[in-house]
C-alpha cells in the first residue's frame, strides 16, 4: 500500500499541472497592452493612402543623402549622361495581429471564450494609443467543409466581431471594415477537410487615420 505522503505528493502534482494548463489555455489570447502594442504603428501614418509610411531613413530631422550624379562624358563632344540608378522603394506593413475566437460549431455566435478576448480586443481600440485609428477586421477558417460555405461563414464571424465591438464598447461602425477570406488564407497549411484552430482566427490590421 502506498504511503500517505506518497498520495499527498501526488495529488499536488495532478493539481499543479492542471494549474499551469489552464494558465496556458488562458494565455492564447494577448491581453488588452499586448494588443495596442501589436497594433500601435512604429511609422507614421499617410493621409492619401490611409496606409503606414516609413520613416525616412536617418536622423529626425537630417536631410537624406543626396542622389549620385552620373559621371559626365569623357569627350566634350558627347553630354549625354548615364540615368541615374533609381531610389529602392520602402515598404511597410501594416501593424496586425492574430486572434483565436471561439465561436459555436459552424456559427458566428460568440463563446464566453470568445467574448473574453474580444473584451480585450475592445479595451485596446478603445484606448488613447489607438482611438484615432480606423481597423479592418478580417474572418478566416479552416479547411473543413467545402470553400463556398467557410467564405460566407468567415464573412458572418467577421461580422459578428464588428457588431460586438460596436455595441459593448461603442466604437464607432466608420471605424471599422469587417470581411471573410475563407479557406484562401490559411496561417498553417493544411490539406482539404482538415480541421485546425489555429486557422480559424480573426485578424485585426490598422488601416491608419
Amino acid at each position: 500500500m502506498r504511503h500517505p505522503s506518497f498520495r499527498a505528493a501526488l495529488a499536488g502534482a495532478l493539481l499543479a499541472a492542471t494549474a499551469l494548463c489552464g494558465a496556458a489555455s488562458a494565455q492564447t489570447n494577448p491581453s488588452a497592452q499586448q494588443i495596442i502594442n501589436q497594433l500601435k504603428p512604429s511609422a507614421t501614418l499617410s493621409d492619401t493612402t490611409r496606409g503606414i509610411k516609413p520613416l525616412p531613413p536617418g536622423p529626425a530631422g537630417t536631410m537624406a543623402p543626396a542622389m549620385p550624379v552620373a559621371p559626365a562624358a569623357s569627350s566634350m563632344g558627347n553630354m549625354s549622361m548615364a540615368p541615374a540608378a533609381a531610389a529602392p522603394t520602402q515598404t511597410a506593413t501594416a501593424p496586425s495581429t492574430n486572434l483565436d475566437i471561439q465561436f459555436g460549431s459552424g456559427s458566428a455566435s460568440l463563446t464566453p471564450e470568445a467574448t473574453a478576448a474580444l473584451d480585450q480586443l475592445g479595451k485596446a481600440l478603445t484606448s488613447a494609443d489607438l482611438a484615432a485609428y480606423n481597423f479592418k477586421i478580417v474572418g478566416h477558417t479552416d479547411t473543413t467543409g467545402d470553400a463556398a460555405t467557410n467564405q460566407t461563414l468567415s464573412e458572418q464571424r467577421a461580422a459578428a466581431v464588428k457588431s460586438y465591438l460596436e455595441t459593448k464598447f461603442g466604437v464607432a461602425g466608420t471605424r471599422l471594415q469587417s470581411e471573410g477570406v475563407g479557406e484562401s488564407d490559411l496561417l498553417v497549411p493544411t490539406p482539404p477537410n482538415t480541421p485546425n484552430q489555429r486557422n480559424r482566427r480573426v485578424q485585426i490590421i490598422n488601416l491608419g487615420q
